[in-house]
C-alpha cells in the first residue's frame, strides 16, 4: 500500500487529487492543510487528517519532513504554490526520510513563477508577446496600446491592469516588479500538461474556461486543437517540465496560441482533465513509483459544471488548528 500525503486539502485542487488517489485500492491518502475547515480533510479516514504550518511560515518545510517521516510517507503531492519553491529545495531530505516529492524541479519552479524568467525561457521557442520589465527601457519601448501590466511572480489575475495610452503607463513610474506585456486579442485556453521525469510529454489537455468565479473555473470544455497541444508541450520542455502543470496560451493576432504563465501545480479544474480521460494525479503517481505508464493519453472532449458540494460531520470532529480561515490557497486555475 503506497502511502500519499496531499496538502492544500482546502482548496479545488487539492480535493481533486485526494478524490483521484482515494479511488485506488493500492494507496493510502492522507489529506494536510493549514485550516481545519479545509473540506478535503474530511475525505478521508479520522486517522488520516493533518494539520500543517502556513506554507510561507519559516517551520514549514521542516514540519512537513518530520510529518513524513513520522507517517511513513511514499509520496508527498503539494497543491499549494507557496510551498512548492521550499519542498523541492529540500527534495533531497524529503527522500532522506523515504519520501518521493511528485513536483517538479526547484529550477523549473523558478522559471514558472517569475514571468519575466518565464518569457526569456520561452523565447524563439513559441510563441510568446511582447515582454518587458517595467523600467525606463520598457515604458520606452514602441507599444501597441492597450498593454497589460502584471506582476513577475504571484497567481490568478491579482494585479492585472490594462494601460490603455502611453500617458497612464508613464505615469506608474518605475518597478522592476511588474511586467509590461503585449495585449493579446484572442480567446485564452488552459491546457494540462503531465511529463514523464524524462521530459516527455505523455499528454497536454486543451480546456476552455465558459465560466470563471473569483478566479476559478466552474464551467468548461476540453478542446482537441493541436496548435494548442503542441505549444503547451512546446512549453513543457523549453521549462524542463517533470511533473503536471497548467499552460495558459492566447490566441495572438495573427491566430497562433501564445504564453501567458505556467502554474507549476495541478490546476482547480483537473477534474475535467481527468474525467476526460486523463488520470493526472493517478498517472504521477505512477511515474514517481516507478510503475510503467504509457507513452501518451488520449483524451476525449467534454463540457462540465461545477457546484458546490457539503460535507456533514460532528462538530467534535472538526480539527482544531490556529488559523480562523483557509487563507493561503492557490490562485486556482
Amino acid at each position: 500500500m503506497t502511502r500519499v500525503l496531499v496538502t492544500g486539502a482546502g482548496g479545488p485542487a487539492g480535493v481533486a487529487v485526494i478524490r483521484s488517489l482515494l479511488a485506488r485500492d493500492d494507496v493510502q491518502v492522507l489529506a494536510a492543510d493549514m485550516d481545519g475547515w479545509a473540506s478535503g480533510l474530511y475525505l478521508v479516514a479520522a486517522a488520516d487528517r493533518r494539520i500543517v504550518p502556513a506554507g510561507k511560515s519559516a517551520g514549514f518545510v521542516d514540519e512537513l519532513i518530520r510529518m513524513c517521516a513520522a507517517d511513513s510517507v511514499d509520496v508527498l503531492f503539494s497543491t499549494v504554490d507557496v510551498e512548492l519553491p521550499g519542498l523541492a529545495a529540500r527534495r533531497d531530505d524529503l527522500l532522506a526520510v523515504g519520501t518521493a516529492l511528485a513536483a517538479p524541479s526547484i529550477e523549473t519552479l523558478t522559471v514558472c513563477l517569475d514571468k519575466y524568467l518565464l518569457a526569456e525561457r520561452c523565447a524563439g521557442r513559441l510563441a510568446v508577446p511582447e515582454t518587458r520589465l517595467l523600467n525606463a527601457d520598457g515604458v520606452a519601448h514602441d507599444w501597441t496600446f492597450p498593454v497589460i501590466i502584471k506582476p513577475r511572480s504571484g497567481a490568478g489575475s491579482r494585479g492585472v491592469r490594462l494601460i490603455q495610452d502611453r500617458d497612464t503607463l508613464e505615469a506608474l513610474g518605475t518597478d522592476e516588479s511588474i511586467l509590461i506585456q503585449e495585449n493579446l486579442p484572442g480567446d485564452e485556453f488552459s491546457v494540462d500538461v503531465l511529463s514523464a521525469l524524462d521530459g516527455s510529454v505523455i499528454a497536454a489537455v486543451p480546456r476552455s474556461r465558459e465560466r470563471v468565479d473569483s478566479g476559478v473555473s466552474v464551467a468548461g470544455r476540453t478542446v482537441k486543437r493541436d496548435e494548442l497541444s503542441q505549444t503547451a508541450a512546446d512549453v513543457a520542455r523549453a521549462i524542463g517540465l517533470t511533473g503536471v502543470a497548467n499552460v495558459q496560451l492566447r490566441y495572438s493576432t495573427a491566430g497562433v496560441p501564445a504564453l501567458l504563465e505556467v502554474n507549476p501545480r495541478f490546476p482547480g479544474a483537473m477534474p475535467l482533465t481527468i474525467a476526460a480521460g486523463v488520470d493526472m494525479p493517478s498517472l504521477l503517481l505512477d511515474l514517481v513509483t516507478g510503475v510503467d505508464v504509457p507513452r501518451t493519453v488520449d483524451f476525449v472532449e467534454l463540457a462540465n459544471v461545477r457546484f458546490l458540494e457539503d460535507v456533514f460531520l460532528d462538530p467534535a470532529d472538526v480539527l482544531v488548528s490556529e488559523n480562523a480561515a483557509h487563507t493561503e490557497g492557490p490562485g486556482e486555475e
